[in-house]
């Protein structure tokens, strides 16, 4: 099994900068992909981006070119560089792995919280 612990969010003015953090444990071999999601209440989950173990990367269009994910294999950990942050972008950020034997894992969440 993967155990995630995410880090990093909190209140932020729109067009500032903060950094998601990802802390994987468990069985980290055969993690095949990362991936950031986010929700707000009464929505569905949705997905913001993902990195793959090659390094492939895709974005939902709204955060393209303002997010960056990025993950450090030595550390076990992802990243989600969030810049340009919009009111609209204030959501639960979740992080997920999809490992090739256990499936999908889930944190428990950050908040992140965007002020006009």
């Amino acid at each position: 099994q993967v155990q995630l612990v995410e880090s990093g969010g909190g209140l932020v003015q729109a067009g500032g900068s903060l950094r998601l953090s990802c802390i994987a444990s468990g069985s980290i071999f055969g993690i095949n992909a990362w991936g950031w999601y986010r929700q707000t209440p009464g929505k569905q989950r949705e997905l913001v981006a993902r990195i793959t173990s090659a390094g492939s990367t895709n974005y939902a269009d709204s955060v393209k070119g303002r997010f960056t994910i990025s993950r450090d294999a030595a550390k076990n950990t992802a990243y989600l560089q969030m810049n340009s942050l919009k009111p609209e972008d204030t959501a639960a950020y979740y992080c997920n792995t999809l490992h090739r034997s256990f499936g999908s894992s889930w944190g428990q969440g950050t908040q992140v919280t965007v002020s006009s």
